[in-house]
């Protein structure tokens, strides 16, 4: 395996399955007794990003329309 010039490593998919390391997971990379180890990144204190988006849409909807019309309406009847 080589480094790349931009410091860029592909992980093996098998390695990635196994330790479930998933596209966009947050790591870091540790430095111990002459070795690197990559490590999924602790959960960010705060909120997420799917927190954030949520609370920015909630009680956005338009009210008028049931739950019956709606799905009528995204199927195109």
């Amino acid at each position: 395996m080589r480094i790349t010039s931009k410091g860029q490593v592909t992980i093996p998919a098998k390695i990635r399955r196994k330790a479930g390391l998933l596209p966009n997971t947050e790591v870091e990379f540790l430095y111990e007794d002459g070795s690197v180890r990559i490590v999924r990144a602790r959960a960010r204190k705060g909120k997420t990003r799917g927190q954030e988006i949520v609370e920015r849409l909630w009680g956005t909807a338009t009210e008028g329309m049931s739950t019956d019309e709606i799905m009528k309406m995204t199927r195109g009847e």
